[in-house]
This record gives C-alpha cells, structure tokens and sequence, in this order.
C-alpha cells in the first residue's frame, strides 16, 4: 500500500465517539470530556476533521485558532492539539494530507477569516523524534523553547513548541 486516498468529515455530536476511540489508540493521554464537547461543537470542519478511508475513520486532526501570548498587535495562530492516525494506515501520507488540509484552509483564508493568522504551532514530547521530523522536515517548522512539565502523566513529560511562520 503506497500512497492513500482519504477523504475529510467534519466532527459533530453524532461521531464525537469515533474521535475518541482515534485518540485513545493514538495517544499516551486521555483527553478530558470537555475537549470532546469543545470538538463537537466546533463548527469550522476546515480545522478539526476526521481523514476517511473506505467510508472508515483513519485518522483526525483538531486544530483551533487562539491568541498569541503577549503580541501588541492582538494576532492569532493556529494550534494543532491533536493529530492521530491509526498504527495500521501510518506512513501512507495520510498526517501529511491532513496537516496540508489545514494549511490549505489557511492560504484560502488569510485575507479572510484567517487574516489575524501569523503562524502555526503544535507541542511535540521531546521523545518523540518521528514527529518532529514529521513537522520539520515536511512542513518547515521550527523547534522553539523546551516547555518543561508540560505533560503530567507521560514520561518524558517534556515537549518542544514547533512553529511556521505563515506571514
């Protein structure tokens, strides 16, 4: 299998649970009842969707825009807080075409509903070597400032801030 071809839905109340069961094969946390609610309630699908294979849910990708911490100017950035795909459709480019949803979303919208929008982060556990590479050698991130403690029940729970610049 090289090479898939997903498509993307958006996360609502009715598939909320598929959100779940993703992350929790996905993740070394469990995320809290209220993401889940805050997902499903989310009603911009271009930043939080599930990737389909075969009418099957792969994959998903929960990204929102917040404010960036202490900028005179009152700009924004896109956060990705989560990004999983099941063990058995990794490495066939399905975190890449979701990951390019997004930044495709951005570029459509940058003038637009995304015109506050200056960069895009995510935390990345300093372990977890794959991913950084992932988002650095594929997307042009840059690794920032240790975040110490930033997990509180995995080991290490150290992470690095990556980001991209977008303007």
């Amino acid at each position: 299998m090289g090479k898939l071809s997903v498509d993307f839905g958006m996360i609502n109340s009715d598939n909320i649970e598929q959100l779940k069961k993703i992350n929790q094969a996905c993740f070394p946390v469990a995320y809290g009842d209220s993401f889940y609610r805050d997902m499903a309630k989310k009603s911009d699908e271009n930043l939080c969707k599930f990737a389909y294979y075969s009418g099957l849910a792969i994959g998903a990708i929960c990204t929102r825009v917040e404010p960036i911490p202490d900028d005179p100017n009152g700009r924004s950035r896109l956060y990705i807080m989560t990004i999983g795909v099941l063990a058995a459709y990794r490495n066939h480019g399905i975190g890449s075409k979701m990951v390019e949803s997004i930044m495709e979303y951005y570029e459509n919208e940058k003038d637009g509903k995304l015109s506050t929008v200056d960069e895009i982060m995510v935390h990345t556990q300093t372990s977890n070597v794959d991913a950084m590479k992932f988002y650095m050698d594929r997307f042009g991130f840059e690794k920032g400032e240790l975040v110490e403690n930033y997990y509180k029940r995995i080991d290490p729970p150290h992470c690095y801030i990556l980001r991209k610049k977008l303007r």
